[in-house]
């Protein structure tokens, strides 16, 4: 199959789930609670603001014959970082959620960078069409490999990255600057550009096209 193909199937799956409205979801609900609580100075009217936005979200969707489910999970971990928030009393842990998916998130793709798995790798793989006992024969194929190796990485950086900035300032509960980096380099911005960067490094070389249709694949 090729990275077209691909390319299709998986704008199509972001399609399914809600594409780039989804993705404005989830940055408005959170840019939301930061402004409302630079106004009120109140953490759980803010985080109300918050959830209220993503419940908002979710009955337009319905309304104009969208899916509600593809606000589900947005509506989950903005409900889960207000009732943190709310519970609390400290505006950073509306950012918590976030810190801990970045942290998490790094580990698994580190581990799969260290056992030669890597993740990026298995879930292309995953969505190609494979012949008998071919499912895992990218792992053979030493250039192959080795670029999944690369945006793997590139995916580690930026957790790596994220985690290291969203820590100290979840610690110094400096809520302003964290609620723009969990924002912007948590959230689908950052993670766009890496999915980008991917897409132009998997992408089949002229030298690498000549050869698969010399050999007929």
């Amino acid at each position: 199959m090729s990275l077209n193909v691909l390319t299709r199937k998986f704008l199509s799956f972001f399609g399914a789930v809600g594409g780039w409205r989804t993705i404005a979801e989830g940055v408005v609900s959170r840019a939301l609670f930061l402004v409302a609580y630079l106004l009120t100075d109140h953490v759980l009217a803010s985080a109300l603001v918050a959830v209220g936005a993503v419940v908002l979200f979710a009955a337009v969707r319905v309304l104009t014959g969208g899916k509600c489910w593809q606000t589900t999970f947005g509506l989950v971990i903005v409900a889960l970082s207000a009732l943190l928030a709310g519970s609390t009393g400290q505006a950073a842990d509306f950012y918590l959620p976030s810190v801990v998916l970045q942290a998490g998130a790094g580990v698994v793709f580190l581990v799969s960078l260290l056992v030669r798995w890597p993740l990026v790798g298995v879930v292309v793989e995953a969505a190609r069409d494979h012949g008998p006992g071919e499912r895992h024969g990218w792992r053979r194929d030493a250039p192959r490999l080795r670029r999944y190796q690369v945006c793997t990485a590139l995916f580690l950086a930026k957790y790596a990255v994220a985690t290291a900035v969203l820590v100290p300032l979840y610690l110094a509960e400096w809520v302003v600057p964290l609620g723009v980096t969990a924002t912007l380099l948590g959230g689908a911005p950052a993670a766009g550009v890496c999915a980008y960067l991917c897409w132009r490094i998997l992408r089949p070389t002229p030298a690498s096209t000549t050869r698969a249709l010399g050999t007929g694949r």
